[in-house]
């Protein structure tokens, strides 16, 4: 059963058009087209090489394109200045792909920085709102601990917990999944959609897991690195069950064991 899309209304919240995405002069991705609708959980999906990690770099203002415009609710983002982007990326949360914590920070040292940093609130405050961050991810016990001394599940939550800090519109995570064990990963999934029901977040995936995908993303696009362009549209499951297109199926289809996980309702 696919994730239920009653939580996205059909307004987008970011929009690329035609957008193209190089490195080093060579073309990764391009003419990119798509909407992510707010209170969507949106896949960028797509094999190895694809341009995944690229395409989420130029949207959290990583990356400028060489053509092509990204509109957040209808402003281009590249077109703004300097000022104006930073004061709109603060609008995002990005959890990277190996958390991307500071070592010699605790847990809470690490949630806390981006308020420090880009805040003008009070020290009480910020302790209290890394204390709220921790419980939403399950953390709460961690404050006081280092990254080193967490399981690979627990610096994935912590660096939720991090990227949720100044309570975005919208959260990038960059391959959630990797590294992780089966239950730590399902953990995680189920982590993602309560996120999103609880705070009304949009948030866009990067990811090849297709157990990570099918659990969670409503929506989303297909990267193809051959032709360096989209080449289909969909949820994940939609994709899997309707696509024609045998670059898609030998992706979405490279695991049939893997089931599609349907939550309890209690």
């Amino acid at each position: 059963m696919d994730t239920s899309t009653r939580h996205a209304d059909r307004t987008p919240l970011i929009s690329l058009r035609d957008l193209t995405l190089c490195h080093g002069g060579k073309t990764i991705q391009a003419h990119l087209s798509f909407d992510i609708r707010r209170g969507s959980i949106f896949a960028i999906m797509g094999g190895s090489g694809a341009g995944k990690s690229t395409a989420l770099r130029s949207m959290i203002g990583l990356l400028a394109p060489r053509s092509g415009a990204m509109l957040v609710e209808g402003k281009d983002y590249w077109a703004l200045g300097a000022s104006e982007r930073t004061r709109v990326g603060r609008r995002f949360g990005v959890l990277f792909q190996s958390g991307a914590l500071w070592s010699s920070l605790t847990v809470g040292e690490n949630v806390a920085l981006p308020m420090r940093m880009l805040t003008d609130m009070d020290s009480r405050t910020i302790d209290r709102m890394v204390r709220l961050k921790l419980a939403l991810v399950g953390l709460d016990a961690a404050t006081d601990l280092f990254p080193a001394q967490l399981s690979g599940g627990m610096v994935k939550r912590a660096g939720l917990a991090r990227a949720l800090a100044l309570d975005p519109d919208v959260l990038f995570l960059d391959e959630p999944a990797s590294g992780l064990d089966p239950v730590s990963s399902r953990h995680l999934d189920d982590l993602i959609l309560d996120l999103r029901d609880a705070l009304h977040a949009t948030i866009v995936i990067v990811s090849h897991d297709l157990a990570n995908l099918f659990a969670t993303a409503d929506d989303g696009v297909f990267l193809d690195g051959d032709t360096h362009t989209a080449i289909a549209h969909g949820s994940p499951t939609m994709l899997r069950d309707r696509s024609g297109d045998p670059r898609v199926q030998a992706f979405m289809r490279r695991a049939e064991t893997i089931p599609t996980p349907v939550r309890e309702v209690i």
